[in-house]
């Protein structure tokens, strides 16, 4: 074992724990080219609610079927009766506002517009996690099943699917990766690093997924993180998962 594997083993062999917010579930990062193991920390077989890092899929989905067309069409009206669990997402929403603000009714509009035939094939094609967008008894799959509800994924399988998605084998169109990468683009990213990326939080659980690259290297990563609830709500569990996460790359990596 050479220096670089032990400093490695020695990192996973850690669990960090925030003492105000939350506790790390895993952290896996993998190079996109050889799919090589980097780094694995915690639980990362443990399948969860994706919640809105599902959006990068659904974007795959919305731009290779054609729904969506560019970064800013189409705009769409927010209406009476759409989710509007934050003050930001009752307005008209483009497709760079819909994944930066992570708004769920855009999602769902894009998903209405697939139909729950085509939206299950997608899911199934892209293999992913457990595949199922059935809902439950409270949640109707085709506009909820990824937010505390039947879809789950676990940290490894989020990496199988964004390896997927840098090396361009999801079996869609050229424009859905070039518009998907475009609207993940983190514009915070550590200094010498492209950090495309999408956080989530639902039930408890806070991801951040996506891709990082760095001359050229490219890694998938996933933070999987899960927060007591006494603790302070104030901040976003998924928000919270990237910052600890995009704190800590660096290290991980030992540059």
């Amino acid at each position: 074992m050479n220096f670089r594997h032990m400093v490695m083993g020695a990192l996973c062999s850690l669990v960090w724990t925030s003492a105000v917010h939350a506790t790390e579930v895993c952290t896996a990062i993998a190079e996109a080219v050889t799919g090589a193991m980097l780094v694995q920390r915690g639980d990362c077989q443990r399948q969860v609610t994706p919640a809105s890092t599902f959006k990068i899929a659904i974007s795959l989905m919305g731009y290779d079927s054609g729904f969506l067309k560019d970064a800013h069409t189409p705009k769409l009206p927010f209406r009476p009766g759409y989710v509007d669990w934050r003050p930001s997402w009752r307005e008209a929403t483009d497709p760079a506002k819909w994944m930066s603000d992570s708004v769920v009714w855009y999602s769902q509009q894009v998903t209405k517009s697939l139909g729950m035939q085509r939206f299950a094939e997608y899911t199934r094609k892209f293999n992913y996690g457990n595949a199922d967008v059935s809902g439950d008894a409270e949640n109707d799959g085709l506009t909820m099943s990824w937010i505390g509800s039947s879809l789950r994924i676990s940290p490894l399988e989020q990496l199988a699917f964004l390896d997927k998605i840098v090396n361009r084998r999801l079996g869609v169109s050229a424009h859905a990766y070039d518009m998907t990468a475009r609207l993940t683009q983190f514009g915070q990213p550590p200094a010498g690093w492209r950090i495309n990326g999408k956080t989530g939080a639902a039930s408890g659980f806070g991801w951040y997924v996506g891709w990082a690259s760095k001359g050229s290297r490219t890694f998938v990563f996933a933070h999987l993180m899960q927060r007591d609830a006494t603790q302070p709500q104030d901040v976003s569990a998924g928000v919270l998962a990237r910052d600890e996460f995009l704190k800590e790359l660096p290290a991980l990596l030992l540059k």
